[in-house]
């Protein structure tokens, strides 16, 4: 099982990135797939979250509004578009699969995102 995130960088407050997570080895369509952030002392935060639906979203109060998240299970990847980013978003964001029936959980190793001017 492999889930490999792209996409970080380094973006002035109200700039966008667009996160990749490309999936292997497991059954993406059967998994919730989520985006996570953790910033230096903070607890893990789950940010955006999709079901294996494609129609079932989920956004903390944080990001909702300004984070869209999507899939496309034909390619095994699920995206994290951002817009209006704020010094706060600041964070290693972080790929996460989810069995919705056989619980398995897998995480990828993550991407940082720094917003600064």
């Amino acid at each position: 099982v492999q889930l490999v995130e792209s996409g970080g960088g380094l973006v002035q407050p109200g700039g966008s990135l667009r996160l990749s997570c490309a999936a292997s080895g497991f059954t993406f369509s059967d998994y919730a797939m989520s985006w996570y952030r953790q910033a230096p002392g903070k607890e893990r935060e789950l940010v955006a979250r999709i079901f294996s639906g494609e129609d079932g979203t989920y956004y903390s109060d944080s990001v909702k509004g300004r984070f869209t998240i999507s899939r496309d299970n034909a390619k095994y990847t699920i995206y994290l578009q951002m817009n209006s980013l704020k010094p706060e978003d600041t964070a290693v964001y972080l790929c996460q699969a989810a069995g919705e029936m056989s619980l398995s959980v897998y995480w990828g190793q993550g991407t940082q995102v720094t917003v600064s001017s």
